[in-house]
């Protein structure tokens, strides 16, 4: 099979994500999940994903829609389309799946995708996070990976296009 369509394949709709689940957990495979918009990704972003695919067996990203980006960040954004971020995030060798989805926050999908761990970056405090309550409630544990210091989105944006 080509690379390309290889890459593809991580790209699931969340239609499919029920299916996918209950195969991993038939295989003992402990789930790491983590979302985000990665309209930029940058090396933070790299490193972050790194760690957090290390915490398991298997790492699911759970994607901001264009649409929900443009909610979340306004009007200008997202910078990147959907199928770019998806694409870009599928093609990093330690990521599972990516799995886009529209609402404002990943609470749902959590609550479907009942990680064994959920992970957030530094720059969250773990009892704030969306899902803490899923998580811990059932078994699992929310972990704050650290932020790499001179890297975020709105530094990279802003050296890109300037201050706003």
């Amino acid at each position: 099979m080509p690379k390309l369509a290889l890459i593809q394949r991580k790209i699931l709709p969340e239609a499919e994500l029920d299916r996918w689940l209950a195969i991993a957990r038939f295989q003992h495979r402990k789930i790491v999940f983590t979302n985000g918009c990665f309209d930029v990704l940058h090396k933070g972003h790299i490193e972050y994903l790194a760690a957090a695919s290390e915490l398991g067996d298997m790492l699911i990203i759970g994607m901001n829609t264009d649409a929900s980006v443009t909610r979340l960040k306004g009007p200008a954004r997202p910078y990147l389309d959907e199928e770019t971020r998806a694409l870009t995030l599928a093609s990093l060798g330690f990521v599972t799946m990516v799995v886009p989805f529209s609402d404002d926050t990943p609470y749902a999908m959590i609550k479907r995708v009942k990680p064994d761990v959920l992970v957030k970056g530094g720059d969250y405090r773990a009892e704030d996070i969306v899902g803490y309550d899923l998580v811990t409630g059932g078994g699992g544990k929310v972990v704050i990976i650290p932020l790499t210091p001179g890297f975020s989105s709105t530094r990279v944006i802003t050296k890109m296009t300037g201050p706003a």
